[in-house]
């Protein structure tokens, strides 16, 4: 009995221990609410609120004036009249009165980890760390010319996919970028490594050669990384001891790694000049076909029946024609780029009048990085008008990449990637290579309005 004297009455302990019950369930709510909010504000992504003083629908040409474009974080939300759209206490506004506002623009055609002193025989001394770098630098001029995505197309021991993923992390400025790793191709063609002697035994990471080869490669490239698989369907002009108007894979081997590569999500970009080879990965089923330089009229047809794009690449033989013969380009591909640039324009117009999909790309690397916007006025040179040179960088590449990339227009849902420029591009598209203003995923990159 002593012992329980010792203890409080059971009632007077059970209402005290209702009370602390009590007064830690409400700080419990008290604490949970104050940490709903801060995370609620911690969450709440960033709003930027940009005022063009026009804005081009690239799907119809149409310039509208007054538009507000609403972003949060890294897309667009909304897209309105701005006397519709009021900014709110924290919000960045971008006024841009004098510049014409379209997307950022996609090249579907680019070695960012190359330059052109990299493709002959020096480019034997330059370690992959070493091109990765010359792709970071690449990388941010490639993003201020304004191409706010590139694919990109061939780079040496995945170089390319290292790339990608420092831009991704932040540690790089560029654009987006769609990376294939290595190019697939035969012993030998195009895609081999041709410069050293045998005694080397020195090939390329792509090389495979018969049906199970090059399905294993396609396996292998996805399985470090790549985001589209490219193979070489012809020869080539820059490299040494191939025919560009000579097949390479053969059908039966195109059509194993178009089944692979979609089967597993990948699409894939088939370099051809020739018009065979063109033929046979249009057949084969590949997305899309670059270069086509020396297509015959059966070959444009084929790529029309098919619905298969063409990447055209048609500046560099301007560039090339000027610059050449005063560049250290080893005198074979010298020889090889005469004869193909003498070709190229005429060939790659059938396929503009004859309705072939046409998706923009440049093969930059072949040409100093950033130039890129040169291609638009050739396009319009061989007969497209200004508006549908900007489709093929803008809704028709994004077309070729697919829907998951969300890139190619300025509407809700799309990343807010958007380019400013002055005057009207739809009446003169050279407009594009003076980019002044550089948005991408709802950052701005350049902007010389801002001065």
């Amino acid at each position: 009995m002593k012992l329980l004297q010792n203890f409080p009455s059971l009632p007077d302990a059970a209402r005290r221990t209702n009370r602390l019950f009590v007064f830690f369930t409400v700080l419990l709510v008290m604490l949970a609410g104050m940490v709903s909010s801060v995370s609620a504000q911690m969450a709440a992504p960033k709003r930027t609120v940009v005022h063009p003083g026009r804005l081009l629908n690239v799907r119809t040409g149409e310039l509208r004036a007054n538009q507000a474009i609403v972003i949060e974080g890294d897309k667009v939300v909304q897209i309105a009249p701005s006397s519709e759209v009021k900014s709110a206490a924290g919000d960045t506004v971008i006024d841009l009165p004098e510049a014409t506002l379209l997307p950022g623009l996609i090249d579907m055609h680019t070695h960012l980890t190359f330059d052109l002193n990299s493709l002959g025989y020096q480019g034997l001394s330059i370690s992959t760390a070493r091109e990765a770098l010359h792709g970071a630098r690449n990388a941010k001029r490639t993003l201020e010319a304004g191409f706010t995505t590139v694919r990109n197309v061939g780079a040496k021991d995945y170089a390319d996919i290292a790339l990608r993923d420092a831009i991704n992390d932040g540690d790089v400025i560029g654009p987006r970028m769609v990376a294939s790793g290595p190019a697939l191709g035969i012993t030998g063609g195009h895609c081999d490594e041709n410069l050293l002697p045998p005694a080397f035994h020195l090939q390329g990471d792509g090389v495979a050669d018969g049906v199970e080869a090059v399905q294993h490669k396609v396996r292998e490239v996805i399985k470090y990384g790549a985001d589209v698989i490219k193979i070489c369907a012809t020869g080539g002009v820059l490299s040494k001891g191939d025919d560009p108007n000579a097949s390479q894979f053969t059908l039966e081997e195109m059509k194993a790694i178009v089944a692979d590569a979609h089967r597993l999500g990948r699409k894939v970009a088939a370099h051809a000049h020739g018009a065979e080879g063109v033929r046979w990965a249009s057949e084969a089923g590949v997305d899309s076909i670059e270069h086509g330089h020396l297509m015959d009229d059966a070959a444009v047809a084929t790529l029309k029946k098919n619905g298969t794009y063409l990447v055209p690449t048609l500046f560099l033989g301007e560039y090339m024609e000027k610059n050449i013969e005063h560049s250290d380009v080893p005198e074979y591909s010298k020889q090889k780029m005469r004869d193909v640039a003498a070709a190229m324009q005429k060939n790659v117009k059938k396929a503009f009048d004859a309705g072939v999909k046409i998706a923009f790309g440049t093969d930059a690397a072949v040409y100093p990085h950033g130039l890129n916007a040169g291609e638009f006025h050739v396009y319009v040179k061989l007969g497209m008008t200004p508006l549908a040179a900007i489709q093929t960088a803008t809704i028709n590449a994004a077309d070729l990449l697919g829907p998951k990339f969300k890139v190619g227009m300025l509407e809700p849902g799309k990343f807010a990637d958007m380019i400013a420029v002055d005057g009207d591009p739809t009446k003169d598209v050279t407009i594009l290579e003076h980019v002044k203003f550089v948005m991408k995923g709802g950052t701005v990159y350049k902007n010389e309005y801002g001065k």
